[in-house]
Parts: C-alpha cells; structure tokens; sequence
C-alpha cells in the first residue's frame, strides 16, 4: 500500500521540503567504512549496539554485522533475533523460505523443489535489484537482512546503494524521471504458473512510492526476462538513467563481501551479487536471508 503525498520531502510540488531532507540526507550519511557494527552477542544487543545499527539505518538504510566468535552460534542464523530486538518481527513468509521465514541461499538449499533453479540458490550473479518487487502492494519487503555462516572460496561479493540516494541523484537530474517511476503502472512482473494453475497473479505498480509511515520505498528489479514496462519515453529515460547511476562508482556506493559470522541489516536498499565459486558438497557457502514487511524504526 503506498499513499499519493501532497507535501513533504518525496513530494515532487514540495521542492523545499525535499531541499532540506536532502541536505541533511547527505551531509549525515556514513562513509562506507562506517557501516560496520561489530556484535558481542547478537542475542543481547548492548544499548551501544543496538543504538548504532538503529543509526546507521536511519542515515543509510543500512548496517554491517560483525558477530565475535560465530563457531559459537552453530547453524543458528542470529538475524529475526537482532531483528526482534530492534522492534522488527513481521517476516515475510515467502514460499521459496522455510517455516520460519528464512531462506537459505545456498547452491540446492530452496525448500521447496520448484525453486531450486531460481537465481538465488545457484552460484550465478544477480543484478540490481531490491528484494521481493513481486509482492503485493500491501505485503511489500521493506526490511532485508543477509547472515552468511559460510562463505565461498571466491566471488559472492555484493554492492549496495540505498535507494534515498538513488531517489536524490534522479530527482537532481530530472524530476520528471521521479514522476515516471512513481506511476502506477511503470512495472509489471506477470503471473508465475505451475502447469495450468496461477502461483502468483499478475503484480503492477511503481518503482517509488510513498508508504502510508511516509517512507520512501522503491521496488526494482534490473533482470529482463518476466518483467514488462509501460511503454513510455520519459520512464525509458528514467530507466536509463538508473541503469547509468548503480553501474557507476559513486561515493554513496558500498561493496562487502560477508564472511562467517558477518550480516546485513537493512531497509531493502537496491542491491547485487557477484557469481561465487563452488565449493565441494557438504561446504557450500550458506548465506541465510530474512525479509520483513516493516522496515528498521528511525530513531534519531
């Protein structure tokens, strides 16, 4: 659900609240070396902690995780316990996840047979994308974390840039390109089918939009098979322009490349992944993913 706002900073008649939100929005955000929070217990966040992951998502919608002594936790995956302690617990139970919500992409790990050949569970790249831009509008992914509890012997690195700056470099350029994308029907994903049945309908609706917490939330997907696009010039421009932004180096751009016991906590920023080496059977690398239909609480 997203809502059509007459003022304010995402607002494209209200230039001077955007003004100011983007002025404070980049003089605020972290350097990429920043984003890093290192964990003594992830079952008891510290006050220091939790203060600094709730701040680094506040300013860029974003947060690494570094857990001291990860042999500790086994096979446990720490992340809807973090999650929870940040006031976080609506999981988005997919179908391609387990029973609680989590998902272990690891080459062959899809719970469920059908999914076994999508992207996520095999050592393939992945391009731009934010997570779960087929969902309903009413159940959109709006919390993402990634928990790696081990890792490739190489590849599998990802880049991330936080969609309020992408929003930012767009609108800077044009504001017409914000307009196209905040169009109803700028996306479509079509129906998944299983023989005959409909798995999944039909999704429609834009790439910005407004939540009804006044948040900004983007849903985007780069890949170009089971997606189709209204067919405008200005949102074919916007598209560009898009593509043109996440494939440069800007300063706002992170990469990381998590090892055991390292993680992302996050609002669903556009994201991607390198192709990453095999690894004999039986030490595949395992990165546990959790989605959530809330995003991280801003507290300033």
């Amino acid at each position: 659900m997203h809502v059509h706002a007459s003022q304010g900073p995402f607002a494209l008649g209200d230039d001077g609240a955007y003004q100011r939100w983007r002025d404070q929005k980049l003089a605020r955000y972290p350097q990429p070396g920043e984003l890093l929070v290192e964990v003594a217990d992830p079952a008891h966040l510290s006050d220091a902690e939790r203060g600094k992951i709730l701040q680094l998502c506040a300013r860029a919608n974003m947060a690494l995780v570094a857990v001291a002594q990860p042999e500790r936790l086994g096979d446990v995956n720490p992340m809807p316990g973090m999650m929870a302690q940040l006031g976080v617990s609506d999981l988005d139970r997919n179908e391609a996840a387990d029973d609680q919500g989590v998902s272990a992409l690891t080459p062959g790990g899809a719970s469920k047979a059908q999914f076994q050949d999508y992207i996520p569970y095999r050592a393939s790249a992945i391009g731009w994308h934010t997570d779960g831009y087929y969902n309903p509008a009413d159940r959109q992914v709006r919390g993402l974390t990634l928990y790696c509890q081990r890792q490739a012997p190489s590849g599998g690195e990802n880049r991330l840039l936080d969609h309020e700056i992408a929003y930012i470099l767009l609108r800077d350029k044009d504001p017409d390109f914000i307009r196209a994308f905040m169009d109803e029907e700028a996306m479509s994903i079509p129906p998944r089918m299983e023989g005959e049945r409909i798995a999944r309908p039909e999704r429609v609706g834009p790439v910005f939009s407004v939540q009804p917490d006044g948040r900004l939330h983007m849903r985007y997907t780069a890949r170009t098979k089971s997606i189709s696009w209204k067919q405008d010039a200005t949102l074919a421009a916007a598209r560009a322009a898009l593509t043109e932004l996440m494939n440069s180096d800007t300063p706002w751009h992170a990469q990381t490349r998590l090892e055991a016991g390292q993680g992302l906590i996050s609002n669903n920023p556009l994201h991607t992944r390198a192709a990453f080496a095999q690894s004999p059977e039986g030490s595949e690398r395992i990165l546990y993913r959790a989605r959530y239909h809330q995003p991280v609480p801003v507290v300033e």
